[in-house]
């Protein structure tokens, strides 16, 4: 089996020579503390959520799991008056970090981007982090966030029958585990899932992990990093749920409709082609974009870049198509 990894974009590559002292490819459990307080995550609360007075911004406390601490939800309602008392439709987010870094303002300018254009509400999740919380804490949070949001969904502007939950990376892992606890729970029905980079596999065994290693971001040794916080000595074992690992599950029947990407020079690109092949296996409705040259969350690190356009572009006319009722 070559070894030989697939080039970056050229684009993309001069972005990453850029910002590769703030995004090198390897994450040691040794760092996470010194991430966790970084200029990245703190530049977060100077974001204009708002965009320009388009959105109200709430921060909401509600339940939590049972017998669990409350959770933080991040609530941005259009405020155009035209759409005052028109139930919209709700863009559950659930922010990435390799499960152990990030806040609900992680990544919700995609969704908030989103929403603009279509004419939606985003209500974006914070979820206790591991080491310190292993699962199932964070995907508990994450389904307790959806229970309340779905009914509350008036209450907030939204359509508790047209929810669709997006996340990126660990947030793409736990949007795809959402997706399976709320069917099996027979919970709050999801019209569509979001997959951006989806962290999918505790295994870290496919040829793409390999190919990577210690090249982009966030390669074989964060992956075990981010992993082993969230499973411990469990990961990579036999009796891992899918409810921590999508790519465990044993049917994936009955899912939402799914938009899944992915770079084809990122870690994840095995488990995400794997992922998406078995929904359509399973009968289900998918549409998978390979980026030629993406590095792992491309579209976010270099924005302006021709690729990353064209990904943004594909997931808005998805979405598009789902709210009208074209998938």
């Amino acid at each position: 089996m070559s070894l030989v990894p697939p080039p970056f974009d050229p684009e993309l590559a001069a972005a990453l020579e850029m910002i590769k002292d703030v995004l090198s490819p390897g994450l040691t459990p040794e760092e996470i503390d010194v991430l966790r307080t970084g200029p990245a995550i703190l530049m977060l609360a100077e974001l204009d959520l708002t965009l320009d007075g388009h959105f109200e911004v709430e921060d909401r406390t509600v339940p939590g799991p049972e017998g669990e601490p409350d959770i933080s939800l991040l609530i941005c309602r259009p405020a155009a008056p035209e759409l005052a008392g028109v139930p919209l439709p709700v863009v559950y987010h659930v922010h990435g970090g390799g499960m152990i870094l990030g806040n609900n303002r992680v990544g919700v300018d995609v969704p908030l981007a989103w929403a603009k254009e279509l004419g939606a509400v985003v209500v974006s999740v914070e979820y206790r982090l591991a080491p310190e919380h292993p699962h199932p804490a964070p995907v508990e949070d994450v389904y307790a966030g959806l229970v309340w949001t779905a009914e509350h969904a008036a209450e907030i502007g939204g359509d508790p029958d047209r929810i669709v939950v997006a996340g990126a990376s660990a947030g793409g892992g736990l949007s795809a585990a959402l997706a399976l606890l709320t069917r099996d729970r027979k919970g709050p029905e999801l019209i569509g899932q979001v997959l951006l980079c989806p962290m999918l596999d505790d295994r870290n065994d496919t040829p793409s992990s390999h190919q990577m290693a210690g090249l982009g971001v966030w390669d074989r040794t964060a992956n075990e990093t981010g992993w082993g916080a969230l499973l411990g000595e469990a990961r990579g074992g036999s009796d891992v749920s899918a409810y921590a690992a999508p790519a465990r599950a044993e049917d994936l029947s009955g899912l939402p409709p799914a938009f899944l990407d992915v770079g084809s020079a990122e870690t994840f690109r095995d488990e995400v082609v794997a992922y998406a092949s078995r929904l359509w296996q399973a009968g289900g409705v998918a549409e998978l974009h390979v980026w030629p040259g993406g590095f792992h969350g491309f579209d976010g690190s270099a924005p302006q870049a021709a690729l990353s356009q064209t990904a943004r572009a594909a997931q808005s006319t998805w979405l598009r198509r789902l709210l009208g009722g074209g998938i």
